[in-house]
């Protein structure tokens, strides 16, 4: 979404890293590229002015202007100034506590995947331990309802239709049914229209009215630029939401909406949404955010979407892994597992200058690297899989022929499983000294392996490190 953005960005910042001090004119220069940058991004003007001028006053500072590292402290303004344009901070969803079910309305333009993002929510609190009923109350669009009731089949969860005429009485439906069924939440997808009117507002003014919504949550197609900010502002003076949901935002449009709608309309971004995926809808968060966009990259979002995909049979693969040493079974595992996580691509996306990295990669460092890896482990018998350097030169042409591949490939894929291996080498090393079977050695395991997220990594990378190095507890800042 924000390539060309970022691209721009770091192209700015590259320019002022060559200079060991900062003239007036050297900022005045940067920030009106910034200015342009913003603009080409379909940034609303005003916002874009503010940004800018809050940015050059900073900069102008005599802290700024005498230090020995100016370009730093210029990437630091613009990343602060950014991250508060975004929101600040994380805008958590607000359920009440002693009511049953919370209600959460959905409302929106038709087209800006309001029905899809209803069916995503319902995911995220499912995982959360909630038990979600999804509510049809968009009676207008034709299949609408099939649609919800549909993605609510892959993914576990109650539809209510009711009668299907009057949206109103669907939503109060839901909610009868949600109490006789121990529904915790309700989520009400709402009728969108082509363009903002008045049968449409007076709706969801209606269903607000008859069922009290605890959150009205606002979804926003992130690919719809400055126009975005006339559409959220109609929808804050009629039914005054909480909280807006980003749809699209793995796109291939500017971005300007996202990052004009806080500023404008003062309602923070809750939720976006990164792919068509149940599990694509995350919270959001501006400070990690305002980092991808300079291309810091979002390290300690890998991390987390390591841990959730951990579970305690990991763990005790990997203590098996430091005992008996890492398999071509185990390596199998950890691509699987970048797999849970969203994939190649978007991991390496969250990496500090990860975009730039794909971008000169062109291609050739995604999702098909790894099917590529699967197939060739996969044409390899049990016993090669277990002890990989019984792999000679007639096996590898075998297992090229097996898979489709080059001997090249194989070749390599056993120079990654080689370098692995050494890593979990070092490992045994580092918790030999307590003895092996030790408990303390086994603490130490489970913590290496948590502090990694996962089993052995993710492709031998250890994300805790990575975590300090780039703007995590306790390391460098930016």
């Amino acid at each position: 979404m924000f390539n060309s953005l970022s691209d721009r960005l770091q192209g700015t910042f590259d320019k002022l890293r060559g200079k060991g001090r900062l003239t007036e004119d050297d900022i005045n220069v940067a920030m009106r590229e910034i200015r342009m940058a913003l603009l080409e991004a379909d940034v609303n003007y005003r916002v874009v002015k503010g940004f800018v001028a809050a940015c050059k006053e900073k900069c102008l500072t005599s802290e700024v202007m005498e230090s020995l590292t100016p370009s730093q402290n210029v990437v630091r303004i613009v990343l602060d100034q950014l991250t508060q344009l975004l929101g600040s901070t994380e805008s958590k969803l607000v359920l009440a506590q002693n009511r049953t079910p919370n209600v959460i309305m959905l409302v929106g333009l038709q087209g800006s995947g309001k029905t899809t993002a209803a069916a995503k929510l319902a995911y995220l609190l499912k995982r959360q331990g909630h038990s979600p009923l999804l509510a049809a109350c968009d009676t207008h669009r034709p299949a609408a309802a099939d649609q919800l009731a549909t993605l609510a089949g892959e993914i576990g969860v109650g539809v209510w239709r009711g009668d299907g005429k009057d949206a109103v009485q669907v939503a109060s439906g839901a909610i009868r049914q949600a109490v006789d069924h121990l529904n915790d939440i309700v989520i009400v997808d709402t009728a969108g229209r082509l363009q903002i009117d008045e049968e449409m507002m007076q709706e969801a003014v209606d269903i607000k009215a008859a069922v009290k919504p605890d959150q009205i949550l606002m979804v926003v197609d992130a690919m719809a630029g400055q126009d975005v900010v006339n559409v959220v502002s109609t929808f804050a003076e009629r039914v005054d939401f909480d909280g807006v949901i980003m749809s699209k935002l793995d796109g291939d449009a500017r971005g300007g909406g996202a990052l004009s709608v806080r500023e404008v309309t003062g309602k923070p971004i809750k939720f976006v949404s990164m792919g068509e995926k149940p599990d694509s809808l995350e919270v959001f968060h501006p400070d990690r955010m305002a980092k991808r966009i300079l291309g810091m990259g979002d390290v300690v979002g890998i991390i987390e979407q390591a841990q959730q995909v951990a579970d305690q049979q990991q763990i005790e693969d990997a203590e098996r892994m430091l005992r008996e040493g890492f398999t071509m079974d185990d390596y199998l595992s950890q691509l699987q597992q970048i797999r849970k996580m969203g994939g190649l691509k978007k991991m390496i996306g969250m990496l500090p200058g990860g975009e730039r990295m794909l971008q000169q990669a062109g291609g050739q460092m995604g999702d098909e690297q790894i099917v590529r890896i699967e197939s060739i482990i996969r044409s390899m018998s049990k016993e090669e899989r277990l002890k990989p350097k019984k792999i000679n030169g007639q096996r590898r042409k075998r297992i090229a022929a097996g898979s489709g591949r080059s001997v090249q490939e194989v070749n390599q894929v056993l120079k990654q499983w080689g370098e692995m291996n050494k890593m979990m080498g070092k490992m045994r090393q580092m918790t030999g000294a307590a003895g092996m079977g030790s408990k303390k050695s086994m603490r130490q395991m489970r913590g290496m392996m948590r502090n990694m997220g996962m089993g052995g990594g993710v492709g031998g990378m250890d994300l805790s490190a990575l975590q300090k190095m780039y703007g995590g507890k306790g390391g460098r800042k930016f």
